[in-house]
C-alpha cells in the first residue's frame, strides 16, 4: 500500500510537471521505440539539454531503423559531431543492422536480447525495456540514483554502490499500466525537483517521508574513484598551414577517428608536459613535438585549423589544434 501511495504521488506531479521533449512526442508506437532507441543512446553520458538539438536534427535525417542501419558513416559522425563518445553512434548503427537482420527491422522485447545489442547495457536495456514497451521496471539513472540516495539518506561507502541501490529501488514501487510514464517520472523528478545542488523541496512529491528533508541535509556522497594519470607524446607535422592527423587505430579511446600521431609513455620521470586534456577518468599530460618528415602513408588527413567545422573530428583533436593554434 505504500509503495502504491508513492507511486500515485510521483505520476501525479509528473502529468502536470513533466517536460516536452521531442523523443516523448506522441507518435506510433514503431516510431516511439526507435526514439527512445536513439535518445537513450545519446543521452548515455549527455544532458538533455545538449542532446535535444542533436535529436532532432539526427530523427530528420534518419527517420527510422532501417535508414539508420545503412546511412553513410562519414555523414553519420557529422551529425553526431559535438556530443562526444563516437563509440555510441558506432554502436547505434550495428545496432540499427542487427535489428534490420535478425529481428525483422523490430527492436526486441525481450531484455536480455536487448542487452545482446551493441552499446547496450543493464541500464539502457531497462530504460528502452520501461519506456518503450511500459514495463514494470526502473532503470537506475543518475537522477533516480540521486532521488533515492536522498529520500532513504545514503551516506555509507557501502550504500551507494550500484548492487545496493539496484536492491534498494524497490521502495519506489512499480505500475503495472504506466511504467513507461514511471519510469520517466522518477527521472524527471530528479532533473527538475532533486537537483544535484540546491534541490527544490518544497515542490517535492516526496518530501513528507525524505530523510534528507527530515534532517536538512542533502549533500552526496560519491563512490571514490581514481584518475588514471596517463602522459602521452604527441607529434605534430604541419605543411602550408595544416596539421597531419591520422585514423586511431592504436587506442581504445577515440577509435577511428582522426587524432594527432601520438604514442604513450610509461610513467616517464621529469615529465614536461604542454597541455592536459581529461578523458572519462583519464587525466591526459600531454608533451608536444614539431616534427618536419613522417612516414605514414595512408588514413592521414590534414587539416585546415581555419576551417575546423568542414571536419568530422572529435573535440578532443579540436582542443589540440586550438592549443597549438594560441602558441603562434
Amino acid at each position: 500500500m505504500k509503495d502504491l501511495i508513492i507511486t500515485n504521488k510521483i505520476l501525479n506531479w509528473y502529468d502536470i510537471n513533466k517536460r516536452s521533449l521531442p523523443w516523448r512526442n506522441k507518435v506510433s508506437q514503431e516510431k516511439k521505440q526507435y526514439f527512445t532507441l536513439v535518445s537513450e543512446f545519446m543521452l548515455q553520458q549527455t544532458q538533455v539539454a545538449t542532446v535535444i538539438p542533436y535529436f532532432n536534427r539526427f530523427i530528420k535525417n534518419i527517420p527510422n531503423i532501417e535508414k539508420l542501419s545503412k546511412y553513410n558513416d562519414r555523414k553519420l559522425t557529422k551529425l553526431w559531431e559535438g556530443l562526444g563518445y563516437y563509440s555510441r553512434v558506432r554502436n547505434l548503427k550495428k545496432t540499427a543492422q542487427i535489428i534490420v537482420k535478425k529481428f525483422n527491422k523490430k527492436i526486441p522485447r525481450d531484455f536480455y536480447e536487448l542487452k545482446s545489442l551493441p552499446g547496450i547495457g543493464d541500464y539502457t536495456a531497462s530504460a528502452i525495456s520501461a519506456i518503450a514497451f511500459n514495463k514494470p521496471i526502473i532503470p537506475l539513472d543518475g537522477n533516480i540514483e540521486r532521488v533515492l540516495k536522498r529520500y532513504m539518506y545514503l551516506k555509507k561507502q557501502s550504500q551507494i554502490k550500484k548492487e545496493f541501490l539496484q536492491d534498494q529501488k524497490k521502495i519506489f514501487g512499480t505500475s503495472t499500466k504506466r511504467s513507461s510514464d514511471y519510469a520517466q517520472a522518477l527521472m524527471e523528478l530528479g532533473a527538475l525537483i532533486c537537483k544535484p545542488t540546491n534541490p527544490n523541496c518544497n515542490k517535492c512529491p516526496l518530501s513528507n517521508n525524505c530523510k534528507a528533508f527530515k534532517n536538512k541535509n542533502f549533500d552526496l556522497v560519491k563512490l571514490k574513484k581514481i584518475n588514471k594519470e596517463t602522459y602521452y607524446k604527441l607529434n605534430v607535422y604541419k605543411k602550408n598551414n595544416q596539421y597531419l592527423l591520422i585514423k586511431n587505430n592504436k587506442f581504445n579511446f577515440l577509435k577511428n577517428l582522426n587524432i594527432f600521431p601520438m604514442d604513450q609513455l610509461n610513467n616517464p620521470k621529469n615529465f614536461d608536459k604542454d597541455l592536459n586534456v581529461k578523458i572519462s577518468n583519464m587525466n591526459m599530460n600531454i608533451k608536444i613535438e614539431y616534427k618536419k618528415k613522417h612516414n605514414f602513408d595512408k588514413n592521414i588527413n590534414w587539416i585546415n585549423p581555419a576551417k575546423l567545422e568542414n571536419y568530422v573530428i572529435p573535440t578532443f583533436t579540436k582542443k589540440i589544434i586550438k592549443f597549438l593554434e594560441s602558441q603562434k
